[in-house]
C-alpha cells in the first residue's frame, strides 16, 4: 500500500467501527419480537398472572439474546484498539497489532498479535454490508501500519 493511500485511509480518532445495518436489524427485531409477545400475553385471555410474566420474561430473554448480538464493535484511538466482542473485551495498544486480516469468506476481521495469537475482532463483519466492512478493515489496517509495529505484505 503506498504512503497516499495509507493516508486517504486514516479516519480521524478516536472513531468507531461496528456493524451499523446488523446492529439496527437484531435490536428493531428484538424490540418487535418483545412487543408482539408482550401483547400476545396480554390478549390470551386464559392466561394466569403467572403465565402472563412467563412470556414476557421469555420476551425479554429473547430480547437480551439479541442485544447481545448487536454489542461487537472496534474503538481506536491514539494509544491502541479497544475490541468488544459478545461477552469480552479486550485492549491493545498500537505495537501489539501486527496485522488486521478480512480475506474472502471471513466471518469477521481477524487481528495478528505480536504473542503470537489470533483475536477477532466481530465489530467489522461483511455480512450484510460487505463494502462497509472492507472500507473499516482497510482503515483499521492503515491505522495499524502507521500506529504500530505492523506491516502488510500484500
Amino acid at each position: 500500500m503506498s504512503v497516499e493511500q495509507v493516508e486517504q485511509e486514516l479516519p480521524a480518532l478516536p472513531v468507531t467501527f461496528r456493524p451499523t445495518r446488523t446492529r439496527v436489524v437484531l435490536l428493531s427485531v428484538g424490540t418487535v419480537m418483545f412487543a408482539v409477545i408482550t401483547a400476545v400475553a396480554f390478549a390470551l385471555e386464559k392466561l394466569t398472572a403467572g403465565e402472563r410474566i412467563s412470556f414476557v420474561l421469555t420476551a425479554l430473554l429473547f430480547f437480551g439474546v439479541l442485544a447481545l448480538l448487536s454489542r461487537p464493535k472496534v474503538v481506536a484511538d491514539d494509544q491502541g484498539v479497544t475490541v468488544v466482542n459478545l461477552t469480552r473485551s479486550r485492549r491493545l495498544e498500537w505495537p501489539e497489532i501486527l496485522r488486521v486480516n478480512l480475506r474472502p469468506g471471513d466471518p469477521w476481521v481477524f487481528l495478528d498479535l505480536s504473542d503470537g495469537t489470533s483475536l477477532p475482532a466481530l465489530g467489522i463483519q461483511p455480512g450484510i454490508a460487505r463494502e462497509h466492512a472492507v472500507r473499516d478493515a482497510r482503515s483499521l489496517r492503515a491505522l495499524a501500519e502507521t500506529r504500530g509495529t505492523g506491516t502488510d505484505n500484500r
